[in-house]
């Protein structure tokens, strides 16, 4: 079943890039996302991928919107304050676009519960503030093969980066071995309001490439910015051959 007129005239301007069309946005009404955490990150992924049309946003959050969220976290608005983050953000979602479905969590995902939410979506993007929660979910989404968009921002510095968990790309503990000293809760550091929301963008961009296998994401490549110089750069990230998660050794169930 096709789109109908008001959906046409929706996405009309993505329609009209020649790598959509109309084939890739019925392909995107089609694709499922989980997205984790709807704070300064979650905000503007979830806004923009709702609005570009990914049929299916699963939300997760297990906290609730308070007055200090607000500069940043744009999905949220003062009249939420108090209310769950997922029923927040949903709501505002819905008002952005009722064409699409929304799935709300308010929890920590963990164990088999994350396996299962991951199994059943065609990417998903991090909008976690924490290592444990970056690297199980690195963990899940490396074992159900789903790709993962990483990022994050902290002052006025952001990174992204896109993992296929393909057999020859790298994963997120390739980058980071083991959890490090670095803090980036913006409540301990602070954060530039609109850095989070460009590092948001360049993650539902990539999610939406991905989801489109159109162009060439950040898989294999850290993207970094330092907005206090308006200054990008991009690593490449190779493969460790040795890490506990993708590489040989677990293969070999060392």
């Amino acid at each position: 079943m096709g789109m109908n007129d008001e959906q046409l005239l929706r996405y009309s301007r993505q329609i009209m890039l020649p790598q959509i069309d109309v084939a890739g946005q019925e392909k995107l009404l089609a694709s499922s996302a989980l997205i984790i955490g709807m704070g300064g990150l979650g905000s503007p992924v979830a806004m923009y991928l709702a609005a570009a049309g990914v049929g299916h946003l699963v939300i997760v959050d297990d906290d609730v919107v308070e007055l200090s969220n607000l500069q940043r976290q744009i999905v949220h608005t003062h009249a939420d304050i108090g209310i769950d983050k997922v029923i927040s953000a949903k709501r505002q979602l819905e008002k952005l676009n009722p064409d699409i479905r929304i799935t709300t969590i308010k929890q920590r995902l963990e164990g088999e519960a994350l396996d299962v939410q991951i199994s059943a979506v065609d990417i998903v993007i991090d909008g976690s503030d924490n290592f444990s929660t970056r690297f199980a979910l690195n963990e899940a989404c490396q074992k159900n093969h789903t790709p993962l968009v990483s990022g994050a921002a902290i002052r006025m510095e952001g990174q992204v980066s896109v993992f296929n968990m393909q057999p020859d790309s790298p994963c997120y503990r390739c980058l980071y071995r083991d959890e490090g000293e670095l803090d980036t809760s913006c409540s301990n550091n602070g954060v530039l309001a609109p850095v989070v929301g460009i590092i948001g963008s360049v993650q539902a961009t990539e999610a939406i490439k991905v989801l489109l296998g159109i162009g060439e994401t950040l898989d294999g490549k850290l993207l970094l910015l330092d907005a206090l110089h308006m200054e990008w750069r991009t690593l490449k990230l190779k493969k460790d051959p040795a890490c506990p998660v993708c590489g040989k050794a677990h293969d070999q169930g060392i």
